[in-house]
């Protein structure tokens, strides 16, 4: 029985999701201990922000095909370990997008105005206006440190509401930003000129303490400092100095480098708005990444992709429907290739031609690289680990384009080189969407792939193909197709075979004895 376990609260939506194809099981607040001793009954796993994922965990689950974190982070979860495994990370980047981005607005708005501290006070009975005379946005600029699907929103609402803005990020483009209304700038500039300064980019040893008493020392006294986005991005230490000794005029934080906040000199400032890790805390964002990260389950323990996976080198969603035909001909062909070389892989070469070498190309390469390893590794091997197993094996990899070759509008070549020799395949798609085999070894044929395959390398001469029919008669093997192709007379020459049965190996062995047969390859698909 398909088993997931729910380790973190999961809107109820979700778990109506999961249980159309699975035995859930919740269990909230595991010790660490506890969750590794029953992860190894379970074929997916369900988490938010409370449940670590560590090696331990990853490597006790042992069924695990899926881990889904039901938000956009996931730098609780072992993400290399999981990807060694061949599990399947996902999140939902765009389930919070709407209330994380509404919750640094309304943590910017209300550090300018002073909000909590005013509410506090009529609270306590007091009516103490000028206390509290605050900033207006108006006109102020705002430095957006990472332009993603939050920072961009936070972006579109912040221009409308009249601020000037700024953004850092090395990977998006000036038209993008311009888009946005969004100058690009350099960090030092957006640090010396912002009036206001939001995060919105993950936690990664390059981004950890972007926020420094270097970067502090550069500000406005007038800056405040809004991160809603991950904690550890900000030195809280120097942050907290730099606003004791008016450094900067303040900040307001959702998250932090240690959850929960503990002792912490924050805590302690006026100027400082802090909340409990709340920018995901909508109605309207709980449903949405419950719904979304459960679905992804869902569907990966059918059998199909998910939508969002963290550790599948480009596959983005809109991507993967448009190239999905060719990620299976990528698989068919590194497949054969593999079979027809044998023995130790040294080296796979995947070359796209015509069209095809416009399109991205690390998914069809990893699906070579899937489709080459599946003979050794059989279910070990997928779209997660292809990479890994294959680096670990000392495979090189290559790729190139060549948009000039045509014989169809768009085709794909592999080249795989082992300690047997090379040998190298060529396939496309039809307009059906049907896989076409149109090259074996430089030798043109047009052959679609089937479970049970026979090639051979022969003499042109004449009687090979009869021979060949009448032994595999004699042995009950039915052929569903035969194609030959040659590049001259009396040459060399290739036979493809399309089997209803598999080869045995005695046959084999008979047909490498006819006169003219130079080699003889059983391919099973």
């Amino acid at each position: 029985m398909t088993k997931v376990l729910v380790s973190d609260p999961i809107d109820p939506i979700g778990i109506d999701i999961l249980s159309q194809v699975a035995q859930v099981d919740i269990k909230i607040g595991l010790p660490l201990d506890e969750l590794i001793k029953i992860i190894p009954e379970y074929n997916a796993l369900m988490i938010r922000s409370g449940t670590y994922v560590t090696k331990e965990v990853i490597t006790a689950g042992s069924q695990l095909k899926i881990i889904g974190r039901a938000g956009v982070g996931v730098d609780n979860i072992d993400i290399p370990s999981a990807t060694r495994q061949g599990i399947v990370v996902v999140n939902s980047p765009e389930g919070n997008t709407i209330a994380a981005a509404e919750h640094t607005l309304a943590m910017m708005l209300s550090l300018s105005r002073h909000i909590p501290q005013a509410n506090q006070s009529i609270k306590e009975h007091r009516w103490d206006r000028k206390s509290f005379i605050g900033a207006e946005v108006y006109k102020k600029t705002l430095g957006i440190i990472g332009l993603g699907k939050i920072g961009s929103h936070v972006a579109n609402i912040a221009k409308s509401m009249g601020m000037k803005l700024l953004a850092y990020d090395p990977f998006i483009s000036n038209e993008r930003a311009d888009q946005l209304g969004c100058v690009l700038v350099e960090l030092e500039l957006l640090f010396s000129e912002s009036d206001y300064i939001t995060l919105h980019i993950p936690k990664t040893p390059e981004t950890a303490h972007i926020i420094n008493k270097k970067a502090l020392s550069k500000m406005k006294s007038t800056a405040r400092i809004i991160n809603c986005a991950r904690g550890g991005i900000i030195d809280e230490d120097a942050l907290a100095e730099a606003i004791i000794n008016k450094k900067i005029a303040g900040a307001a934080l959702d998250v932090f480098e240690k959850e929960p906040l503990s002792n912490s000199k924050l805590k302690n400032l006026d100027n400082v708005i802090l909340t409990p890790h709340l920018g995901a805390s909508t109605t309207e964002a709980q449903i949405n990444v419950a719904v979304d990260v459960a679905e992804q389950i869902r569907d990966v323990l059918l059998g199909l992709s998910a939508r969002t996976a963290v550790n599948i080198p480009g596959l983005v969603p809109d991507l993967v429907e448009k190239i999905r035909p060719y990620l299976e001909l990528a698989e068919t062909l590194g497949n054969l290739a593999g079979q027809l070389a044998g023995g130790r892989i040294e080296k796979l070469t995947v070359r796209l031609q015509g069209e095809l070498a416009a399109m991205q190309s690390q998914p069809i390469v990893i699906a070579s690289i899937k489709g080459l390893l599946s003979q050794a590794l059989r279910e070990r091997v997928n779209y997660v680990n292809a990479a890994i197993e294959a680096k670990e094996r000392g495979i090189r990899i290559i790729e190139t384009r060549d948009a000039s070759i045509c014989d169809y509008a768009a085709s794909l070549h592999i080249s795989v080189q082992g300690s047997l020799g090379e040998h190298s395949v060529t396939g496309t798609l039809l307009s059906d969407g049907e896989i076409r085999i149109t090259n074996v070894d430089l030798f043109p044929i047009n052959v679609p792939p089937s479970n049970h395959m026979l090639f051979t390398i022969h003499r042109d001469m004449p009687g090979i193909i009869g021979k060949i029919g009448s032994l595999l008669g004699s042995f009950n093997v039915n052929i569903a197709s035969m194609q030959v192709g040659r590049k001259i007379v009396r040459g060399d020459a290739v036979m493809a075979v399309s089997l209803d049965d598999p080869l045995p190996d005695s046959l084999l062995l008979e047909i490498m004895k006819v006169t003219g047969i130079r080699d003889a390859y059983t391919i099973k698909l």
